[in-house]
């Protein structure tokens, strides 16, 4: 007799799932790939400012010359701001405050020789304006989108607006961006070598206290500022859509 001899067939379970070609990725290269990619992200792209051309910078030389000193506002006005011209409104700021003097002159009073309100009111967008143009800088623009005027009582002499800004414009220059600002003026008649009968007349006295300037008028104006940036922006998405 013969006796019959089986061979045992290879299971399948006890060969590998995983082919020998194989090769399973090192903890090392996934930590230096995994640093890579931080390192990527920590450092990003610096964006190209557009160059200006000759007539943007002539521009902002301009913008900021005339915020410089009295004398380039005169100048500045006469050219773009006839109105602010012949009312002779002058700027002043020191650390703290901005003021603006609007002087008590022909142009700017009415029939019965007092202030007129249109030279009052016309004024306070320029004082305001002025204010807010000169905190920003010449590559934005500024204009005047509210402007709410309180009428106190008559100024029979020279008017002076005392400007307090509503937000932090520093904060929203530095941004960037677009923004609207707030800035309330306080209209106050200033106190001019006078007879002392026209004294007792103009001025509010408390007691023995000197005489102070009286408030005339209140108003607030709203501001939208844009940088010129985003105004080129638009006119070249304009015509790129043509």
């Amino acid at each position: 007799m013969t006796a019959k001899t089986t061979t045992p067939i290879p299971d399948s379970s006890d060969q590998s799932t995983e082919s020998p070609t194989e090769a399973r990725p090192s903890g090392k290269t996934v930590e230096l790939s995994s640093q890579a990619d931080a390192k990527s992200e920590a450092k990003p792209e610096k964006i190209k400012k557009p160059k200006r051309t000759l007539f943007e910078r002539a521009e902002a030389f301009i913008s900021n010359l005339s915020t410089r000193n009295n004398f380039w506002n005169r100048i500045c006005s006469m050219i773009w701001l006839p109105y602010a011209f012949r009312s002779g409104i002058t700027m002043q700021s020191d650390a703290s405050t901005y003021r603006a003097t609007l002087p008590f002159r022909r142009f700017n009073k009415n029939w019965y020789n007092a202030m007129a309100g249109a030279a009052l009111l016309g004024n306070s967008e320029i004082a305001g304006g002025n204010y807010v143009f000169a905190v920003c800088g010449g590559d934005y623009t500024v204009v005047c989108k509210h402007l709410e005027y309180k009428f106190l009582r008559p100024c029979h002499g020279p008017a002076e607006y005392r400007m307090t800004p509503l937000d932090d414009i520093n904060a929203l220059v530095a941004t960037g961006e677009e923004f609207n600002i707030a800035i309330r003026m306080d209209i106050v008649q200033v106190l001019v070598p006078m007879s002392e009968k026209k004294l007792k007349e103009e001025a509010e006295l408390v007691g023995d206290k000197p005489a102070k300037p009286k408030r005339v008028g209140r108003c607030t104006a709203t501001f939208h500022v844009t940088p010129k940036a985003h105004h080129k922006a638009k006119k070249t998405r304009g015509s790129n859509s043509k």
